[in-house]
């Protein structure tokens, strides 16, 4: 065989070449098309989020409305979920009573427990012809008997809490940056118990957090779940928890420049 001087070139371009190729087949591929955002809100503060319909249609954005005290509901407050269901929105179900779930099992056992926190509230979303698939636990409180109990009653998904920040009597006891809070990043397994980041005002998350997390989910094919409870227009006040609009407004306007789907908590496991 003739000698070239380029051969040893060609060998090493030819071995750096297997190489990459043999380290693509082991990664798993990643469905940028799937990238999207699962926003939810949970309590009853339906007027509220009724509000918002004009910002949810500005950005085409479809949500998650998690409600409790539902066996209460007044006709007014049933025909606004009727609206934004019609919307595209989801209607799920956050408890008869917001209450402590697993103090509530072991006190009660799983039957009664079902007949005081889930039964009520389940049948009355069910005469004003709302079936709910997804369920968010009251305060993040669950354990597995729990789950096993809800999984019973037909629900499809649960939604767990997430928090970055976390302070004890106003000393910070931990801060996790968002973007490496994988719990949060929804990766279309089929995964049933799932976690949504708190986005209220006492979070302390910022713009450029979120900005970052939703770049993530973007590059990674995944959903980020985002939480919050009643829309303020200012500072709390008064024992008001919840997220200011204006923040929100900044997470739809950037999901949606970034080409991200909005999907609704249930849809989830269905993609």
């Amino acid at each position: 065989m003739k000698y070239s001087a380029n051969r040893p070139v060609f060998i090493f371009v030819s071995k750096l070449t297997f190489f990459f190729l043999f380290l693509g087949c082991g990664q798993e591929t990643v469905n940028h098309e799937k990238s999207g955002v699962a926003i939810s809100f949970d309590d009853r503060f339906i007027n509220e989020w009724y509000a918002l319909r004009p910002l949810f249609q500005k950005y085409n954005a479809k949500v998650t409305f998690f409600v409790t005290c539902s066996d209460s509901l007044s006709a007014e407050e049933i025909s606004k979920l009727k609206q934004l269901e019609r919307d595209g929105h989801e209607i799920g179900f956050h408890g008869t009573i917001h209450g402590k779930s697993t103090e509530l099992i072991k006190a009660l056992g799983p039957e009664k427990y079902a007949a005081t926190e889930i039964y009520p509230g389940k049948d009355a979303m069910k005469k004003a012809g709302f079936y709910p698939k997804s369920y968010a636990h009251p305060g993040g409180n669950h354990n597995d008997q729990v789950d096993s109990v809800l999984f019973a009653n037909g629900f499809e998904i649960l939604r767990d809490v997430a928090i970055s920040r976390r302070k004890i009597y106003g000393i910070p006891v931990y801060t996790i940056a968002p973007r490496v809070m994988d719990w949060i990043f929804y990766g279309f397994k089929k995964e049933k118990l799932v976690d949504a980041l708190l986005i209220d005002t006492d979070s302390g998350i910022t713009e450029r957090e979120i900005n970052d997390a939703i770049e993530k989910a973007k590059n990674t094919g995944s959903a980020l779940m985002l939480f919050g409870h009643e829309p303020l227009y200012g500072s709390p006040n008064n024992g008001e928890y919840g997220f200011k609009v204006a923040f929100l407004e900044k997470i739809l306007k950037e999901a949606n420049r970034k080409n991200l789907k909005f999907y609704t908590m249930s849809e989830l496991p269905e993609n």
